[in-house]
């Protein structure tokens, strides 16, 4: 059963198009934690600077993810969504974060040692992201932060230097906790890897469908002959599951068990089940999608309530630390 009575906060980096993987494995989660809780969502243009260098591009993929979020039920009147980049006072709390952080912290972090391992050049915001990543959430107060499995250490960081900053200056900042979505740990990739845009094994909801659907055929499997029993630890199979009730998800085991279906059959039966649980949000994307100057208004306004409430925050931080005029 979801919180209540909590301030929610969380943000996805936009990277490209957005996958299953984002909606099964973070914003499912914002919908459900819209009700009676205090939530704010945002955009991570920022943190998307450590792998994209093209400006259009950046602005292209920001606007995808608003459409994204809104297509999917994010509520702006029930919830705050805003970009990353329009509220300056993080940049300023991420600052000051960062001088109570230590060296050793940010080495530890799974994500910079991920991304490295996977190509993408260790400049200083790459290394340097976790206090930019903790302003978000501190900045807001927020009590829980939904994230995967996965990225829990991504909170414990963000503890770990609000804890920091508090006892250097005073029981200022709000100390975060984890909220996971125990049912989706990692959603698997085309290659059965996380499922990510940066290693190009994503199933797109908003695709096209001739595009989704080559995207779905290209899930790798492995050899076994239509006769023959399936492991149904299999990314496909994992995927199917997603969308699945209790009991297509024991009659798709029971399948794998006795053999006699094809990968391909089970492609074709994903690519369907994807177009029909996808279909409203589909749908709100295309029409959202035709009107950008509503959802840049949607993006100003949040922009708006989320700096008024940062405001009094970063006062507190900077009386406590003894930055600016004495209050």
């Amino acid at each position: 059963m979801a919180p209540t009575g909590k301030r929610v906060l969380s943000g996805v980096q936009p990277s490209g198009e957005l996958h299953i993987g984002n909606y099964f494995g973070a914003i499912r989660q914002f919908i459900e934690l819209q009700e009676g809780n205090e939530a704010a969502y945002f955009l991570a243009d920022y943190h998307s600077m450590t792998s994209i260098r093209d400006a259009a591009e950046r602005r292209r993929v920001t606007l995808d993810l608003a459409l994204g979020f809104l297509a999917f039920g994010v509520d702006p009147k029930r919830s705050i969504l805003y970009r990353q980049s329009d509220v300056p006072q993080v940049h300023e709390l991420a600052w000051c974060l960062s001088t109570v952080t230590p060296m050793s912290l940010l080495e530890r972090s799974h994500a910079y040692k991920d991304k490295v391992a996977h190509g993408l050049p260790a400049d200083h915001g790459l290394f340097a992201y976790p206090p930019l990543m903790a302003a978000d959430i501190l900045i807001h107060r927020a009590d829980i932060v939904p994230v995967g499995q996965d990225q829990k250490q991504h909170v414990e960081m963000t503890r770990d230097m609000a804890q920091k900053f508090n006892h250097a200056y005073g029981d200022v900042l709000t100390i975060p906790e984890p909220y996971i979505y125990e049912s989706v740990a990692v959603v698997p990739g085309t290659d059965g890897q996380k499922m990510s845009k940066a290693y190009g094994n994503t199933v797109e909801m908003f695709a096209p469908e001739k595009a989704l659907r080559k995207q779905v055929m290209g899930i790798v499997t492995d050899s076994t002959p239509v006769e023959d029993p399936k492991d149904p630890n299999q990314p496909l199979f994992q995927l199917w599951n997603l969308m699945a009730s209790a009991e297509e998800r024991e009659e798709m085991r029971q399948v794998c068990e006795r053999g006699g279906v094809g990968y391909g059959d089970v492609k074709k039966r994903l690519v369907a089940r994807l177009l029909d649980f996808f279909a409203e949000a589909r749908e709100r994307h295309a029409d959202f999608s035709a009107r950008p100057d509503d959802v840049e208004d949607i993006l100003r306004d949040g922009a708006q309530r989320a700096s008024a409430g940062a405001a009094p925050l970063l006062a507190a931080v900077r009386q406590a630390a003894g930055v600016g005029p004495l209050s």
